[in-house]
């Protein structure tokens, strides 16, 4: 089995940070969103792997390169613009050829993984397979109706009165079958090649859809609170790890990785938390559920519920539930404020 990973969106939700870097790099616990995406790959052996990239296909190939370290073999397909994940599809016919395959998009994390799904599609080969998951609200996603047996009955996206409660989280599994569907549909009233309309055409061809309900951690990374939720998750599964220096007037508590070459200077990391490599961490108290970057320095500073980028400089700051971007500097400041700002943005905080 292959795998397409589609990520060339253009993030518009995340903005200012993904005016300056695709959304799917946006590090949760220290690590971009597409390395958990590619890692979850390498968890279902798969080695041939499909990046469907747009205009920031540089900046994802410095991060991904061969994919190597992930066990795999990425092969970079470009989409000149977002023409819709049925039109990724009809773009990779080449790589893909009549292999099966897993489309994933590259902001997706589901934390518990999809090994179960996977063995289930391999096993029953339907013509597509579905991961779903129950929503409150399933208005902004794709929904599926499913016979008590789990085959698709129909999938309608973004409906008004959605039919069921049951979305689609941006897996699918699919035969060959998928190709001819693609190239049968016609563009949706957004323009683009929808892939809820190519498996309503296998529906309507009767071709066997399914569809697997997944009950565990699952987000788009869409927002700026999703991506802060996901981050407080992940944390809460790392163990803990002392690579880098700290001295004598710090305290760690809890389940803290202090990566190679951090210095922890007169201050208390709470836990969970991740402190990256040659990050500088003094008079200050961070986390817990912080994830601070590479080569940052915080000083004289609270922070917790956070995401730190590379390079950043947060100076006597009390900072709760925010999302600092790469060589950001923040200075002084003395009550907590929320920021959600930029690369290479200052801001000074005044009383």
């Amino acid at each position: 089995m292959k795998a397409l990973v589609l990520s060339g969106g253009s993030g518009t939700r995340m903005r200012p940070l993904s005016h300056s870097m695709p959304k799917q790099l946006i590090p949760i616990a220290n690590k971009p969103v597409l390395e958990h995406v590619l890692e979850s790959l390498r968890e279902l052996g798969v080695t041939e792997i499909g990046l469907v990239v747009g205009d920031r296909q540089a900046q994802i190939a410095e991060v991904v390169g061969d994919g190597s370290r992930f066990g795999a073999r990425v092969t970079y397909i470009r989409q000149p613009r977002p023409l819709g994940l049925a039109h990724c599809v009809k773009l990779a016919r080449g790589f893909l050829g009549d292999d099966d395959f897993v489309m994933y998009l590259g902001d997706c994390v589901l934390a518990g993984g999809i090994g179960p799904i996977a063995e289930e599609f391999r096993a029953l080969r339907p013509a597509a397979q579905l991961v779903v998951r129950r929503v409150a609200d399933p208005r902004a996603f794709g929904v599926a109706e499913l016979d008590a047996a789990g085959a698709v009955l129909r999938v309608t996206e973004k409906p008004e009165r959605p039919a069921s409660d049951l979305v689609m989280v941006g897996v699918y599994f699919f035969t060959a079958a998928v190709h001819e569907a693609v190239e049968r549909i016609a563009p949706g009233r957004r323009g683009e090649l929808e892939i809820t309309d190519a498996v309503q055409w296998m529906v309507d061809h009767r071709l066997e859809v399914r569809a697997s309900v997944y009950d565990g951690y699952w987000t788009d990374a869409g927002r700026v609170d999703d991506v802060l939720d996901c981050n407080r998750r992940m944390l809460a599964t790392q163990a803990r790890g002392i690579a880098g220096h700290l001295d004598g007037l710090s305290d760690v508590r809890g389940e803290v990785v202090i990566e190679p070459g951090a210095r922890i200077v007169a201050s208390t990391i709470e836990g969970p938390a991740i402190i990256g490599a040659d990050t500088l961490i003094e008079d200050s108290h961070v986390g817990p559920n912080t994830s601070i970057g590479t080569g940052c320095v915080v000083r004289a500073t609270r922070i917790a519920d956070s995401i730190v980028l590379h390079g950043a400089s947060i100076e006597e700051a009390s900072l709760r539930g925010s999302l600092i971007g790469r060589f950001t500097t923040v200075a002084p400041g003395r009550a907590h404020h929320r920021l959600v700002v930029g690369d290479h943005t200052r801001i000074e905080l005044t009383t």
